[in-house]
């Protein structure tokens, strides 16, 4: 069994292929195509994003046949394996690919026929045959080849008649020349099919060749690609992060820039989590990986929009369709164009055969077939390297199409973890109060407590031992500071050791009016300060609605929490909150959205939010580069920005926008010059340059999208 041939889970041999040279969807449709008609032949997907063709097969079916007939066809076969795309290695020069090699041969070709041309005008004619030769065989071989295996309308054929007709009728010359173009348009087509491919793999770039492994109480250089989960590694200042992990030992700013796109770097400590390709700051960090390299959240967003643009948009589709209509229509009118005048109105042989090859040029589907295509794929790599994951050029069209987004709450438009939000000191100063608070809870791991400890640490507040802390379940914490007997606990449970005040009380119910829990500090039985605490909206959060505004896109928030918080979250918000719902009441609250003429995209982390999110047009998975926010849900905010929903539905309507204008430049050369063909106002040469051109303008749009800030 060849290299690259293994078995499926059914036990059926699967072949795959790396394919060089197949830079459109009309590539990846002849190549299928023509392996399908193979005998033996189970499925066959060619993917374009990835250079790869799978094909499950009979076990008499061998993976040298089908790479014989791709390599019929003019592209490349190679075992992927061998060539190891996937491992990061670098693509051949633009200019050494067999394509480029033709180009530079047949325009030297062609500029000795027009040397020999002015030398000896005799041999002129001979000179132009021979160059047009050495650009037109190998596309002649591709075309037949392709119309023995099941495509008789590709652009190689219509090149093919095109250069021969025009040879007949005496136009040499011109059919030498109109080759060479027809060339460096393919090869223009190669380089921007492979800066769109490049965009979204450099990412993979981004993570280090070795790692500093601990190993036996020494660090040992080894391959990143080597590690697992579970290793520990040292990241030295400056050093880029080689794994998926979390900062076992350690304090450092970490740029994540690389990653997130984010402008200022994150302090990470103890606990905290770290990608790879991130890059570290000031200080040494010993990260414990969670992830190995084909799995780290690089490899796996590589991966994800690879398969994404394989997977087809409703334009798109509807465009495969057309153009297998529109080019056999394109041969008909070409035909009669050539045909009609002489027969019925004594039009003259020559000049009307001329039209006719003319508009077979410029009737080629190439810059059509590619106009939606490109744009999708420059779109969704696009977002991935600004870590918006769109799971397909249909999510990204109907992205386009939100008017409304139900964002959940906790650990969507919040952080997930309660934060400090108002210290009041009674009798003592808020810095004491924290101080006496830090000391009970120095020792716990609950999020009040780490919420207590933060809030203590940003305004500088010492953190004095405590002796005796013990947690009272359910309660609070009591212990001893300083020589005082101190309490930290609920309302209740403080009032039930001490009388609290009419003022005291009026405070706590009007913190927790603003949906906050309230704790009380007692020092030897007096009330000595309140704390107050809530998961409090994420910073970007009301940009982030505002944005979505500013596009005409409503927001409203579903949650399970209690209606008071939810209630004040909403109102920092400006939106509407939905609160104490059960999974089904959500599902139910997005299909009322939908039923009044909204296009719901429901924003989750993607598993308590599984019905609603299945219910939504999209369903948007929020989280840092977890495995939810990768794997459920039609698309993935990475970096938990609620803004980056706004910026995901800006790049969809961006794309869709670059899309029509691909299709009007297109369609409107060809309708342009299809005009002035007729009439005899242009030729052979703008006909292929209408064509090349189009090509190669909508190519160059599309990728616009990779420069596009979001």
């Amino acid at each position: 069994m060849s290299e690259a041939t293994t078995l499926d889970r059914t036990g059926s041999p699967l072949t795959r292929l790396r394919v060089s040279g197949m830079d459109c969807a009309s590539c990846a449709a002849k190549v299928e195509t023509a392996v399908r008609r193979l005998p033996g032949i189970e499925q066959v997907e060619a993917s374009v994003a990835t250079e790869t063709l799978t094909v499950r097969h009979d076990p008499a079916t061998s993976a040298g046949s089908i790479a014989a007939t791709v390599r019929g066809l003019g592209y490349g076969a190679e075992d992927p394996d061998a060539v190891a795309p996937e491992a990061g290695a670098p693509d051949m020069p633009w200019w050494r690919a067999p394509r480029a090699l033709l180009v530079f041969a047949c325009g030297a070709a062609l500029v000795l026929a027009y040397a020999v041309g002015r030398v000896a005008p005799a041999t002129e004619r001979w000179a132009f045959l021979a160059a047009m030769a050495v650009g037109l065989v190998p596309v002649a071989r591709r075309a037949l080849s392709a119309a023995r295996h099941g495509t008789p309308f590709s652009i190689e054929m219509l090149m093919t008649v095109a250069a021969v007709g025009a040879t007949v009728i005496g136009a040499t010359e011109e059919a030498a020349t109109v080759v060479f173009l027809f060339l460096v348009g393919e090869v223009l087509e190669g380089v921007a099919a492979g800066r769109a491919r490049a965009s979204i793999r450099g990412l993979t770039g981004l993570v280090p060749d070795t790692a500093l492994l601990e190993r036996d109480g020494a660090t040992v250089q080894v391959p990143a690609a080597s590690l697992r989960a579970g290793a520990t590694v040292l990241v030295r200042p400056g050093d880029r992060v080689p794994a998926d992990g979390t900062v076992a030992e350690g304090e450092s700013a970490v740029d994540e820039a690389p990653v997130t796109g984010e402008s200022v770097p994150k302090r990470k400590a103890s606990g905290d989590t770290v990608f790879a390709g991130t890059v570290n700051g000031d200080g040494a960090l010993r990260v414990r990986v969670t992830a190995a390299a084909r799995d780290n959240t690089i490899a796996r967003v590589v991966r994800l929009v690879e398969e994404a643009q394989d997977t087809k948009a409703p334009t798109e589709r509807l465009i495969d369709r057309f153009s297998k209509v529109y080019t056999p229509a394109v041969v008909a009118v070409a035909a009669l164009v050539a045909v009609v005048p002489p027969l019925l109105a004594g039009g003259s042989w020559g000049e009307w055969v001329y039209k006719g090859l003319a508009i077979l040029l410029i009737g080629c589907p190439c810059a059509l077939v590619i106009s939606t295509p490109a744009a999708i794929a420059a779109g969704l790599s696009a977002g991935a390297r600004r870590g918006l994951l769109i799971k397909g050029g249909a999510v990204l069209e109907r992205l386009a199409e939100v008017t409304q987004v139900a964002f959940d709450k906790t650990g969507t438009l919040t952080g997930g973890k309660p934060v400090v939000t108002d210290v009041v000191g009674i009798g003592r100063s808020e810095r004491d109060v924290l101080s006496l608070a830090g000391a009970l809870e120095a020792g716990s791991s609950h999020p009040l407590a780490r919420a207590v400890l933060t809030k203590a640490a940003e305004v500088g507040a010492p953190v004095p031992p405590a002796f005796g802390a013990t947690a009272l379940g359910g309660k609070g914490v009591a212990g001893k500071v300083g020589g005082l007997d101190l309490f930290l606990g609920s309302p209740r449970e403080a009032a039930a050791r001490t009388a609290l005040t009419g003022g005291q009380e009026a405070q706590v119910s009007e913190l927790q009016g603003e949906g906050k829990t309230v704790s009380v500090l007692l020092a030897d039985g007096v009330v000595a300060g309140l704390l107050s605490m809530r998961d409090e909206p994420r910073p970007d959060a009301k940009a982030g609605v505002d944005r979505l505004a500013a596009e005409g896109v409503g927001a409203v928030m579903l949650t399970g929490d209690n209606a008071r918080t939810a209630r004040a979250v909403a109102d920092a918000l400006g939106i509407e909150a939905f609160a104490e719902l059960l999974p089904e009441d959500k599902q139910r609250i997005v299909r009322g959205l939908q039923a009044g003429g909204a296009v719901v995209a429901k924003v989750g982390d993607g598993i308590n939010d599984a019905p609603a999110l299945a219910a939504a047009d999209v369903g948007i998975a929020m989280g840092g580069g977890a495995d939810v926010a990768l794997e459920t849900a039609d698309a993935a905010v990475l970096h938990g920005r609620v803004a980056d929903v706004a910026r995901m539905i800006e790049l969809s309507r961006r794309t869709l926008a670059n899309i029509r204008a691909n299709l009007a430049i297109a369609l409107g050369l060809k309708a342009v010059f299809l005009a002035t063909t007729v009439l005899g106002i242009t030729g052979l040469w703008p006909a292929i340059l209408a064509d090349t051109g189009a090509t190669v303008l909508v190519t160059a749009n599309a990728l616009r999208l990779l420069r596009m800030r979001v």
